[in-house]
């Protein structure tokens, strides 16, 4: 990472240089276990597409220094995750309107499995090794359950290559008992690590655009990302 916080002094120093670096890889995994029903799943599709056509996340998406690789997948249990968009390193509008319809034309991978966290969360880990080059690395896990199939996230995090990835949590009520506590104890890692909240699927739309917009708002070496006076080692 020492390498990474050089890289990054140098993009505010040269901001030519920055309009060709990745400043960060970020991964939306959201849920389509048993405990989200039909209404509930297109309603994260229909926020998550929201989210990236909002004004102030195409802002965040374009105006930082240097272009964010973006990937969505769903999950569900052991064995059921979907890459929904691959990889697109968003440089224009158009990639955001681009990606946006793809999600609300996919069709649902699973519908009646359980809720493997651990295992989504190790799905997401290997999968930045087909990422762009980019200083930063965010998986970012949507959910209204416990994990209750296979190993848990501290398995993931012992066993599969986490350093230097931040992993934030969007916990939905309704389903599960004080989800938000156990993504806060659970789920989150890294550096800048946070939990937004969402009352019921209803309100996810709005909780997920301002997940996302802090995670684009984060300045490379800010207070937010990592602990002031710090850098990256």
């Amino acid at each position: 990472m020492i390498r990474a916080a050089a890289t990054a002094l140098c993009l505010w120093a040269a901001p030519v240089a920055a309009q060709d670096t990745c400043r960060l890889a970020l991964q939306l995994g959201f849920d389509v276990s048993a405990s989200v029903d039909a209404a509930e799943h297109r309603q994260q599709r229909a926020g998550i597409a929201a989210a990236l056509l909002a004004p102030e996340i195409t802002a965040a998406f374009l105006e930082g220094p240097g272009p964010v690789a973006v990937s969505i997948f769903e999950w569900s249990g052991r064995f059921q995750q979907q890459v929904i968009a691959d990889w697109v390193l968003v440089r224009s509008e158009g990639d955001l309107v681009s990606m946006a319809e793809t999600v609300l034309a996919h069709p649902r991978s699973a519908q009646d499995s359980p809720t493997a966290i651990g295992y989504a969360l190790a799905f997401a880990a290997a999968r930045f090794d087909t990422a762009p080059d980019c200083l930063f690395r965010t998986i970012d896990i949507s959910g209204d359950g416990l994990n209750n199939d296979g190993f848990p996230p501290g398995a993931a995090y012992a066993h599969f290559p986490f350093d230097g990835v931040t992993v934030n949590g969007l916990a939905i009520g309704g389903a599960a008992t004080d989800i938000t506590r156990y993504f806060q104890d659970q789920l989150i890692h890294g550096p800048g690590a946070f939990v937004e909240y969402a009352a019921t699927h209803d309100d996810f739309a709005a909780a997920f655009r301002r997940k996302l917009e802090r995670e684009l708002r984060v300045m490379i070496l800010g207070a937010r990302a990592l602990p002031t006076g710090q850098l990256p080692l």
